[in-house]
């Protein structure tokens, strides 16, 4: 695939029309024009669709040129009016196909691809010819270490993510006891069977060869997915059932399916393809396009193949090189691992949304943008008091509680009913402007366990970090390239912007600089998680007291400067322990002044980690007691571990929070929230908002009427 920036201009975006150079790519089938993304993907590849009709003798409609192709959808029934017209005019034939990873649900669902093969030489799926995909197996070196790399990465993230072709899985349906064998069925009238070279027969091949090879074991026949939505039948049924072989059609991960299995049969299905790197060497009954490189036992082995390799070598050329991926977010192609990071956080917002939430201790003013980022799938509904539990049961819904508003009252109905209770709060990567000011956030997190700022129980991060101590490459790299995203855009968790022109403290060049951020006295952060030092005064008392020679800056909190929420300190009283009090300043710019940050819980402690200063924790926030931090504070023996930044970074700004694009009003993942964080592509708070926000500060000292 060309590099995004080598591809013609595509004109406006979102359009289906190819910039200036685009090759016309003559089309006999109503299905291009009927769907957008189809057309977007082809047109950003450098293609102009052109629509047609099937040429005929004296044909007053223009036909294909030299420089021009006709392309046809896979060998789909209406391919034919294209093939015939490339026999017909001479002009060269492009097939085109959804690529590995599709999309969450299947195609005759509606939902759009993430992306295509666009093949010159046949299609993956017809084993009669050469395709694009197989040229590349045959004849691409493999050796490049970054590539393979990449792969090795790809095949790890797909199997955490549990993502594939389609991904809308349930992660709790119950799978089958480990230790059977696998039977991959397939949908009738697939393409794939018959340009496969195999037919109905060679399945019930396949089930009589698994059974013999493997006699007394248990039998799991998988149904496709097509085929449990009703949509098209399969090849097996109830008469295939027996005392050793079941029938398994629920929505599961074929991930954790292939997981239990200790061995798998497939005809041509794509799900043999994830058993490869799933570590199986699958039976295969028919000419799939990983057959025949080693990787398979094969039935009916390809002669033109035949070369040896790898799992890596495999992934790089069909998931890598073969498919053209599109980015939904900055409507771009893309790499495979931005698509991938798409198809992520879409199947996590579906897995945690499908049933919908009944949520509770929500501000009015929240309402709106939790409903837009909780809502897609199934609209909230709210609740308040016991209602909340009494309606999440009888729906049958998750209760959605704001996290400082679950009382035990509550959380203990809620386990009494059997009623699954989830917290939210803010993410650590927020917004552009302050909660206090009413700015809808971008990220949001969802906790099962807790909240991440009360360290007298587990929370969902404090697990995941715990589990990042040992972090695979894949994540690891991907850590290192988010926080490097960051840095370079100076990002904090409401990046304020620069503020006014400051000179950094004059005076004693070589001191130490210690960064005291203030925090809200009344957070519940504060209430939770601090220790004996619980106020701005103290935090100051005992920053000087404990670095006497040091040259202090007090920030702070921008909600308490702003006179929204508790925590003021008097200018004079800040002087007697600080050398300078700084308002109005940005986090990232101060931090690059300091040597050291001083704090009870702030997340400005978080962000100087990322920058490489020292953390002294006088209470304990998430990220004190795992070997990163000075902890001055009681830490809980659970955090006895040693964890890498990297490991802190990927459980708390990628595993953790949920983020939400503005712009495409989707789920999407941590870097585009971070791009719109940096280029400023976000939606402002409205003039209501703006008038709330300053009432609410009017009234900080009652805050209990609107919190």
């Amino acid at each position: 695939m060309p590099p995004a920036s080598q591809t013609p201009d595509p004109g406006p975006a979102g359009d289906g029309n190819a910039g200036p150079g685009a090759r016309r790519l003559f089309v006999y089938s109503a299905g291009f024009l009927r769907q957008p993304r189809l057309r977007r993907i082809l047109s950003l590849a450098g293609w102009q669709i052109t629509p047609a009709v099937p040429p005929f003798k004296g044909s007053p409609f223009p036909l294909p040129g030299p420089d021009d192709a006709i392309g046809v959808w896979g060998h789909s029934p209406y391919a034919a009016r294209g093939e015939r017209a490339a026999r017909l005019t001479g002009a060269p034939l492009v097939r085109i196909e959804d690529a590995f990873i599709r999309s969450l649900h299947p195609g005759r669902s509606g939902e759009p691809p993430l992306g295509l093969v666009i093949d010159r030489r046949g299609l993956y799926l017809d084993a009669g010819r050469t395709s694009d995909l197989e040229h590349l197996l045959r004849e691409t070196p493999f050796d490049d270490a970054a590539l393979l790399g990449r792969a090795r990465d790809g095949i790890e993230r797909l199997q955490a993510a549990e993502v594939s072709k389609y991904s809308a899985y349930d992660p709790h349906h119950p799978l089958p006891r480990p230790g059977y064998v696998l039977v991959i069925d397939q949908t009738r009238d697939d393409a794939s069977i018959r340009l496969g070279g195999a037919n109905a027969s060679h399945f019930r091949e396949m089930l009589f060869t698994a059974r013999d090879e493997h006699p007394g074991a248990r039998i799991v026949i998988k149904t496709h997915p097509e085929t449990a939505a009703g949509h098209r039948p399969g090849h097996f049924g109830p008469e295939d059932v027996d005392n050793s072989t079941t029938l398994l059609s629920d929505p599961v991960s074929p991930w954790l399916l292939l997981r239990g299995a200790v061995a798998v049969y497939v005809v041509t299905s794509q799900m043999g393809f994830e058993a490869i790197m799933a570590g199986h060497r699958p039976h295969v009954f028919g000419q799939p396009f990983y057959a025949g490189w080693g990787l398979t036992q094969d039935l009916l082995p390809q002669q033109r193949r035949g070369r040896t390799l790898t799992r890596a070598q495999l992934f790089a050329g069909a998931m890598l090189l073969y498919p053209t991926w599109y980015d939904p977010h900055r409507d771009r192609l893309c790499e495979f691992e931005t698509s991938l990071a798409a198809m992520e956080a879409a199947a996590r917002a579906w897995r945690q949304d499908r049933f919908g939430h009944v949520a509770g201790g929500m501000r009015l003013w929240k309402r709106r943008p939790l409903q837009r980022i909780f809502g897609q799938y199934r609209r909230l509904r709210f609740a308040e008091g016991p209602a909340l539990v009494r309606t999440a049961r009888r729906e049958g819904r998750p209760a959605m509680v704001w996290a400082g508003k679950a009382t035990p009252e509550l959380t203990e109905a809620a386990r009494a009913s059997k009623v699954p209770l989830v917290r939210v709060e803010d993410g650590f990567l927020r917004s552009r402007g302050l909660g206090a000011e009413l700015v809808p956030p971008l990220s949001l997190v969802l906790d099962d366990l807790g909240i991440y700022y009360d360290p007298s129980g587990p929370s969902r991060l404090e697990t995941l970090i715990r589990d990042a101590a040992s972090l695979s490459d894949a994540r690891r790299n991907r850590a290192r390239a988010l926080h490097d995203r960051i840095l370079r855009a100076g990002l904090t968790k409401y990046n304020l912007g620069p503020g006014p022109d400051r000179a950094a403290s004059a005076g004693r060049p070589h001191a130490p600089r210690i960064l005291v951020p203030g925090q809200v006295e009344d957070d519940a952060s504060i209430l939770t998680g601090a220790g004996t030092v619980r106020t701005n005064l103290d935090l100051l008392r005992a920053t000087r007291q404990a670095n006497p020679g040091a040259l202090i800056l007090y920030k702070p909190h921008p909600d308490v400067a702003g006179g929204l929420r508790m925590g003021h300190v008097a200018p004079d009283e800040v002087l007697r322990h600080a050398d300078e009090l700084v308002e109005g300043v940005d986090a990232a710019a101060l931090l690059t002044e300091g040597t050291e940050v001083w704090t009870m819980t702030s997340l400005l402690g978080f962000e100087a980690l990322l920058r490489g200063l020292r953390v002294t924790c006088l209470g304990t926030p998430f990220y004190a007691g795992w070997g990163l931090t000075r902890d001055l504070g009681p830490v809980p023996d659970r955090r006895r571990r040693e964890v890498s930044l990297e490991g802190l970074i990927h459980a708390a700004l990628i595993d953790y929070p949920r983020y939400f694009d503005p712009v495409t009003g989707t789920a999407c993942p941590p870097e585009v929230a971070v791009d719109r964080l940096a280029g400023g592509n976000l939606p402002r708070p409205g003039p209501l908002n703006r008038l709330t926000a300053k009432a609410q500060g009017a009234l900080s000292s009652y805050a209990w009427l609107w919190r």
